[in-house]
């Protein structure tokens, strides 16, 4: 289906470098392809799930990220790109091409050597030999530091041995394990002449070539879960394996010939984190992935919302489109706007991918930048995903609930996107910590008075390093002081400010409250920095939602057409403002905006949903899922009794 002018530049504004990469899979991947059907069992939508990836991968998508002369196609950013559309067809095939190629494939690439590429990557990439990511155990998930597997090196053979000790060192919830893995890359505590060198990760062979486990492993299925029927999730444990000593992926800590344990990072812990450094591009695919349910559940209700009509208005003979609707406009129209948001700034964090993937590690302080973004990415649109994709099954009413109609599919899928890749908790735990440190580094061990003078000599602080949009965002905060204070609501340096502000006085009365908490005594000292997580998620929060906001601006600043900029900067107010008015209590409770500003912010939220509902077609054909894609009966056309009515385009101006 052909898509209006307004709706393919604002395709090629949101896909932004990508642009090229993504059109080719709009036309030269169909529906059959990427859209699984509803009503599969387990076994069929396995069986589909790993046939369309392996037909994808030989066809060169979905494979970016590998060495070219191992067969790989394109660089780490692009991996992500590709993740993201494989995710606006299935999120099965997306999860199953992300253990695959991402983790497993991932782990060999970034872990390995020369040696590992050359051995393992070349029928990985074809998925001829299917990977699995063997991190998480029973008992300890989050924990990565704790795990239990040991990976001893018997010198008398040149080997390791892989072995589950407890029960809880079991491998649990990998992908691929369930039944397609014939190999996995397992981490576990690496043990060299007794001496404990820390958690590496080895190749460990599970299956023979008719998936039957080998000696030493038991592999066990988990079977049917609450989505993603199409991944073969499973558990493995291993019984004293033996693997040769080769198989450790040595690339920042082996064994030699000689026997000797060799790195280059002498600290334990440092090897650690910049092992699970170089495994950052996992979060960043969830969180682009989730993005991508979420612009296909706005898709699919949206087009619903302009097609379907309900009660007849004092004066006009016909019946209502629910997208006339304020309440509807207050569903859908924000989110809308957030999911531009959230384009951009899954674009820009690919590119800082890239970036730090090209830099080899030469750039520390943009890597551990690149981990802190990540997981709050990871955290904000997961989060965001789950809420929306159940509002827009509501905004669908019964004919939502229909299977055939494609948003249970997705709200079953996206459910553990929240889990994957780090439990948001924890995750958004840890981008706290990376601001604490931030603001350490920047202000010290400065008394109160100290800090207040620092950080009003700051603008913004260096703790907050700006985006992409820095210069420019500078000029719109200096604009807006000078507007009067009616005209300010509308004012981009306003809200930039507003978002500065929040994260600003909580990551700083964060530091105070945990440096008081440090001093605390033992037994006490827990339950001190147990009261504070709260207080962490609230700074992680606020950090994500200012990084967002300022990558949205990048964004727009770079379109050339003024019409879609225009566009585009109206969307960016709906989120800035939506935003605000989200988080009212807050900044009215901290004094940073009276009973009549909050007023404000929402009636002008209401305006620009109005304003808005006319481009509400264009909007959503901008977020670049392919009609065909959809997956969606009630958008086929049909009877009023389906839930459909006329054509969306009849409505949308």
């Amino acid at each position: 289906m052909s898509i209006s002018p307004t709706g393919r530049a604002l395709r090629r504004a949101l896909d932004g470098p990508f642009h090229d990469l993504k059109q080719r899979w709009r036309d030269e991947v169909s529906a059959a392809d990427v859209v699984r059907a509803p009503d599969l069992d387990v076994e069929a939508a396995r069986d589909w799930t790993l046939d369309s990836l392996t037909r994808l991968a030989r066809r060169g998508f979905a494979i970016a990220g590998f060495p070219a002369e191992y067969g790989g196609r394109g660089t780490q950013a692009d991996s992500v790109a590709h993740f993201e559309m494989l995710a606006l067809g299935d999120l099965s095939l997306a999860i199953k091409g992300g253990v695959q190629h991402g983790l497993y494939g991932g782990a060999v690439t970034n872990l390995g050597t020369e040696f590992h590429h050359r051995t393992f990557l070349p029928r990985a990439i074809t998925v001829e030999d299917g990977g699995c990511f063997a991190m998480t155990e029973l008992g300890h998930g989050s924990d990565v530091q704790s795990l239990e597997t040991l990976i001893t090196f018997l010198p008398a053979d040149d080997a390791f041995e892989v072995h589950s000790p407890t029960p809880s060192a079991a491998k649990a919830y990998i992908g691929n394990a369930g039944r397609d893995g014939r190999f996995a890359a397992v981490f576990g505590q690496l043990v060299v002449h007794g001496v404990h060198q820390g958690v590496h990760c080895i190749v460990v062979p599970i299956r023979d070539e008719q998936l039957r486990d080998l000696p030493g492993v038991t592999t066990s299925d988990q079977g049917h879960k609450g989505g993603l029927l199409g991944v073969d999730n499973g558990t493995i444990r291993f019984d004293h394996v033996r693997v040769p000593r080769t198989h450790l992926l040595d690339r920042y800590g082996g064994v030699t010939e000689q026997g000797e344990y060799v790195s280059a990072i002498e600290s334990k812990n440092a090897r650690f984190f910049t092992m699970l450094g170089t495994l950052v591009r996992g979060r960043i695919c969830v969180a682009g992935a989730a993005g991508s349910a979420t612009r296909k559940a706005l898709s699919i209700a949206t087009r619903y919302a302009l097609q379907r009509r309900q009660f007849r208005a004092p004066g006009l003979g016909e019946e209502v489109p629910l997208l006339d609707y304020l309440a509807h406009q207050r569903k859908l129209l924000p989110n809308l706007a957030r999911a531009y948001a959230f384009g951009f700034a899954e674009n820009e964090l690919a590119e800082h991918l890239q970036r730090v993937s090209d830099a080899a590690g030469a750039d520390p302080i943009a890597a551990r930048e690149l981990e802190t973004r990540a997981a709050g990415m990871k955290v904000a649109v997961t989060r965001w995903a789950n809420d929306t994709v159940q509002l827009c099954r509501e905004a669908c009413g019964g004919a939502g609930y229909l299977s055939e109609n494609g948003l249970t599919l997705i709200r079953q899928d996206v459910d553990v996107f929240a889990t994957f890749e780090g439990d948001n908790t924890v995750l958004g735990q840890l981008v706290a910590k990376a601001l604490l440190l931030e603001y350490r580094k920047t202000w010290g061990d400065l008394d109160l008075r100290g800090t207040a003078q620092a950080t009003a000599r700051l603008l913004g602080g260096t703790f907050m390093e700006r985006t992409t949009a820095r210069a420019a965002i500078e000029r719109l905060v200096a604009a807006a002081r000078r507007q009067p204070e009616s005209e300010q609501v509308l004012a981009r340096g306003w809200h930039v400010e507003m978002f500065e502000d929040r994260e600003r006085h909580t990551v700083e009365g964060l530091a105070r409250r945990m440096r008081a908490a440090a001093k605390v005594a033992e037994p006490h000292s827990f339950a001190a920095l147990n009261a504070l997580q709260q207080h962490m998620l609230a700074a992680a929060d606020a950090h994500t939602d200012r990084v967002v906001l300022e990558a949205f601006i990048a964004g727009y600043t770079a379109i050339d057409d003024a019409d879609v900029r225009a566009l585009l900067i109206q969307l960016c107010d709906l989120y800035a403002l939506s935003v605000i008015e989200q988080n009212r209590a807050w900044f009215m409770e901290h004094h940073r905006m009276d009973a009549t500003r909050a007023k404000a912010v929402s009636a002008t939220v209401d305006h620009l949903c109005g304003e808005l509902r006319g481009a509400a077609l264009a909007l959503v054909e901008g977020l670049g899922v392919e009609t065909s894609w959809l997956n969606s009966a009630m958008l086929s056309g049909g009877d009023d009794a389906a839930g459909t009515g006329a054509p969306a385009s009849d409505h949308a101006a």
